[in-house]
């Protein structure tokens, strides 16, 4: 079977940019929540702008959650979380209160601690990748495009493949097997997004 991308489609701001993206690299996809595509896809990919808890709702109201469980965790898909699709992989976030994650990397979503630097962060910035990890190929550092307030405090630090230092240094990549978020947005983030994007897709 030849490699092809669901991206999940929940009223996310970027699902499109994405889409954009894929296409650009010639990558087949579909932009669907359709359990017969999300059981046909190769790769999946859950985009994200937004509040965690308001993401979620959209989530739990508009993606088959069992069917993408399957998928995901039993035949261990490749799966790639952006942004907020990232940080909903945690088991809580307290974005507006406390809010229960897929729960798919033990971790929760605090906001950024008060180093006097502008929040929410946006901009490029630069992402250090541990060793023995392919996401971006040969290169163990890029630089990435950053929009957002609040980082993914991982439980075990394997889980934190990827570290970005904003006045602190935090996990801006996260991985658990086949399971893989990034904070900053590949589809903004130009040829570095398309490395990382390419990677992803040589996953199995």
């Amino acid at each position: 079977m030849g490699k092809r991308v669901c991206i999940l489609d929940y009223g996310s701001g970027n699902v499109r940019s994405v889409a954009n993206l894929l296409r650009f690299l010639k990558i087949d996809f579909v932009l669907s929540n359709r359990v017969e595509d999300i059981e046909t896809a190769s790769h999946i990919v859950l985009p994200g702008v937004g509040s965690f808890g308001s993401s979620m709702k959209k989530i739990q109201d508009r993606i088959p959650l069992e069917a993408l469980g399957t998928e995901v965790l039993i035949k261990q898909k490749p799966f790639l979380g952006i942004c907020v699709g990232m940080q909903v992989l945690a088991e809580t976030g307290t974005e507006f209160g406390l809010h229960k994650g897929l729960g798919w990397i033990p971790g929760r979503v605090r906001k950024f601690a008060d180093h006097g630097l502008p929040i929410p962060n946006i901009g490029w910035n630069t992402v250090l990748e541990s060793s023995g990890n392919s996401l971006l190929g040969e290169h163990q550092k890029l630089d990435f495009y950053f929009v957002h307030s609040f980082v993914f405090e991982v439980n075990n630090q394997k889980h934190a493949i990827g570290t970005t230092e904003y006045g602190e240094i935090y996990a801006s990549i996260v991985r658990r097997d086949n399971i893989v978020g990034v904070q900053f947005h590949p589809e903004k983030s130009q040829k570095a997004g398309m490395i990382l994007i390419s990677n992803f897709m040589n996953m199995r």
